[in-house]
C-alpha cells in the first residue's frame, strides 16, 4: 500500500500533486533543487502529512516517487537513493537553445526511455504528463463516478504499472494502459490525448502570453477512459517535443 509521496520538483506539477495527495490522505516528503529551507510556505500550506527534503531524502523515503522538473535536469534526479523504486515521469520534452536531445528529435526513444537510462535501476512510469496541473483537483472524482478522468500511463515493469495505477485511483482518476516506454509518445506534445481533451476549445488569435494565461486558469473537462482509448486510436509519431 503507498502511503507515502516523494515529490521531486516543486514547480506547478509537483506544487499541485502535493496538494491532490494530501487531499487523498498520503503523506508526501516534497522537495526541490534549492533545499527544505525554500518550501516552508508549501509546507505550512499542506499541513502535518507533508515535509520538506532534499531529492535524495525524498527518495529514499517515498514509497512512490514523483519526477517534477524540467526534463533538461533529468541526469540530476538521485540514482542510488531511486534503485528499486517506482518513479513517476511527469516531464516532457521543450527543446530551446539551451538543451535539447538529438535521440529524441530524431525519434529514437521517447523522453521516458531516456529518463530510464539515466535511473538504472528504478522502475519509470510515465503518467500524470498529459493534462495541466491546475486540472488535479477539479477533475478528481471517487471510483464508479461517471464522470471519473483517465489518463494513459506507459512504463515497462509489470509490477510498477501495477502500483502507480492503484496510486492515481487513490487520487481520483482511471487509466489508460498504452503499453511499454517505447509508447508513451502516445501521451507526449502532438498527440490527440495531450491537453486538448480535457480543456475547451482553444479561442483563435491569441498571442503566447495571452494563450498561456487562458490555459492556466481554462476549466477542465472529465474524459473517460473510452474517450482516451478512441484518441490514442488516431495516434501518429510526428516530430517530437512542444515547441514555443
Amino acid at each position: 500500500m503507498i502511503k507515502t509521496l516523494g515529490i521531486i520538483g516543486t514547480g506547478t506539477v509537483g506544487g499541485a500533486l502535493a496538494r491532490r495527495a494530501v487531499g487523498a490522505g498520503l503523506d508526501v516528503v516534497v522537495s526541490n533543487s534549492r533545499g527544505p529551507e525554500t518550501l516552508r510556505e508549501l509546507v505550512d500550506e499542506l499541513g502535518g502529512q507533508a515535509r520538506a527534503a532534499t531529492p535524495a531524502q525524498a527518495a529514499q523515503a517515498a514509497d512512490v516517487a514523483v519526477a517534477a522538473i524540467p526534463l533538461a535536469a533529468h541526469d540530476q534526479l538521485p540514482q542510488a537513493e531511486l534503485v528499486g523504486k517506482t518513479v513517476i515521469d511527469t516531464m516532457n520534452y521543450m527543446p530551446t537553445s539551451d538543451w535539447s536531445s538529438p535521440e529524441l528529435d530524431r525519434d529514437e526513444l521517447t523522453s521516458s526511455e531516456l529518463v530510464q537510462r539515466h535511473l538504472t535501476g528504478a522502475h519509470v512510469v510515465k503518467a500524470l504528463n498529459s493534462f495541466g496541473p491546475q486540472h488535479l483537483e477539479s477533475l478528481a472524482r471517487p471510483a464508479g463516478d461517471p464522470e471519473r478522468t483517465a489518463m494513459p500511463i506507459a512504463a515497462d515493469d509489470a509490477g510498477a504499472k501495477a502500483e502507480v495505477t492503484e496510486l492515481l485511483d487513490v487520487l481520483g482518476y482511471d487509466v489508460v494502459d498504452l503499453g511499454g516506454l517505447a509508447e508513451s509518445w502516445r501521451s507526449e506534445p502532438n498527440s490527440p490525448v495531450y491537453h486538448a481533451p480535457y480543456m475547451p476549445e482553444i479561442p483563435q488569435g491569441l498571442e503566447l502570453d495571452e494563450l498561456m494565461a487562458w490555459v492556466a486558469q481554462a476549466p477542465g473537462i472529465p474524459v473517460s477512459a473510452s474517450r482516451i482509448e478512441e484518441l490514442l486510436s488516431t495516434a501518429v509519431r510526428g516530430p517530437a517535443g512542444f515547441r514555443l
